[in-house]
């Protein structure tokens, strides 16, 4: 990157932070030229998609006619998964609400899980990772340096829901992840995060506990809970006209639902890491894929954005404390905690790790379902 001369997409705000960014002779990247080309189609199209939400629910219902639940929704206490809630619930589905509880839960996040499902009327179940085993393994994945910090959340929330839904025979998760807000995302940002063998390795090399409870998933039990269990996974804000400023206001005047202050600081370790950490430690500013998403869902002008990313991501006033309270949290001092900081960034590559069977084993799953 010291090398490469600073380029930003002329459309969007994705720039060279992304090594792997290409521009096209208009100035336009990749990362935008493929939301047109492809993603666009995949939000939310009128009738085409009205018509096949009600295809969707009334395939839900009729599968679950029989359970007292018939979907599992996963709630965090944030944006996505409050208003997923919100609208299963009011498309007459019976959802049961899993959330994850990490050690990390912002009190905002903790009411909001509990005001949402109270007011909606709908029952909801916490799994509570052990946390000393947890805080290491968190730990561990820091003192690696990759950017992919937030695998043993990701890994986590995926067993637990799909945990629930085997155990009440539910045959759909309902997610809230979406293409409208989160349609353009560098691949070199992120990493499959079943990656079992990567995780486990890390663990390995920088852990002081052996993995006993933390609940594991990857591709072998991904392809069991799908194929066995026949349980699918639904994102059903592509089938919406999902605003996430009209969704938070919604939320807000009729579940008595409360903003936590930043993009993800609904778990204060998330907020840090995702604003503070890899922007500081990695150039990976979020903001820029975000805002991007929505310059070309017309949500956000580009202008607007720009103005925003004058600004760094996180309070510099506020930074302090937060590096003090994630420090004592881990158990370090500050000192420990910045040579953590400062120690030369590394990628899943510098680890044992399963990306080529992933990439095959996936690339085959979605050519022979036709997904591009």
């Amino acid at each position: 990157m010291a090398n490469k001369e600073y380029k930003i997409c002329n459309r969007c705000v994705l720039d060279t932070s992304d090594p792997e960014i290409v521009f096209d002779e208009k100035g336009n990247c990749n990362h935008c030229n493929d939301y047109f080309d492809r993603i666009s189609k995949l939000t939310y199209q009128g009738e085409s998609s009205d018509n096949e939400l009600k295809r969707i629910v009334a395939e839900i219902k009729k599968n679950g006619a029989n359970n007292n639940y018939d979907c599992v929704v996963g709630v965090s206490g944030g944006i996505d998964s409050s208003y997923v809630a919100y609208l299963v619930k009011n498309l007459g589905l019976r959802p049961l609400c899993v959330h994850l509880d990490n050690g990390w839960n912002s009190e905002e996040a903790v009411n909001n899980i509990k005001n949402v499902c109270q007011k909606l009327g709908v029952d909801y179940i916490s799994h509570v990772l052990d946390w000393e085993e947890f805080k290491d393994i968190q730990l561990s994945v820091l003192k690696s340096s990759i950017v992919e910090v937030e695998i043993p959340t990701d890994i986590a929330i995926l067993s637990a829901v799909h945990k629930a839904a085997s155990k009440h025979n539910i045959k759909y998760i309902i997610s809230g992840g979406n293409y409208a807000t989160e349609g353009l995302l560098p691949e070199k940002w992120f990493y499959n995060p079943k990656d079992k063998t990567l995780l486990t390795s890390i663990q390995k090399q920088f852990g002081s506990v052996k993995m006993k409870t933390f609940p594991l998933f990857d591709y072998k039990k991904e392809m069991y809970y799908k194929f066995v269990k026949g349980i699918k996974m639904v994102y059903i804000l592509n089938y919406v006209p999902y605003n996430k400023e009209e969704a938070m206001e919604l939320l807000k005047n009729e579940l008595g639902w409360k903003y936590y202050g930043g993009k993800h600081y609904e778990s204060k370790y998330t907020g840090f890491v995702q604003s503070y950490y890899q922007f500081e430690k990695f150039n990976v500013d979020y903001r820029r894929a975000t805002y991007s998403t929505m310059i070309c869902a017309g949500v956000m002008t580009r202008e607007e954005a720009l103005n925003d990313l004058k600004n760094k991501p996180y309070d510099p006033e506020k930074i302090k404390t937060e590096i003090e309270y994630i420090s004592k949290k881990f158990g370090l001092t500050v000192d420990e905690f910045k040579e953590i900081m400062n120690s030369p960034p590394k990628s899943y590559k510098d680890y044992p790790n399963d990306e080529k069977k992933l990439n095959f084993i996936y690339g085959m799953y979605k050519k022979i379902k036709g997904i591009e």
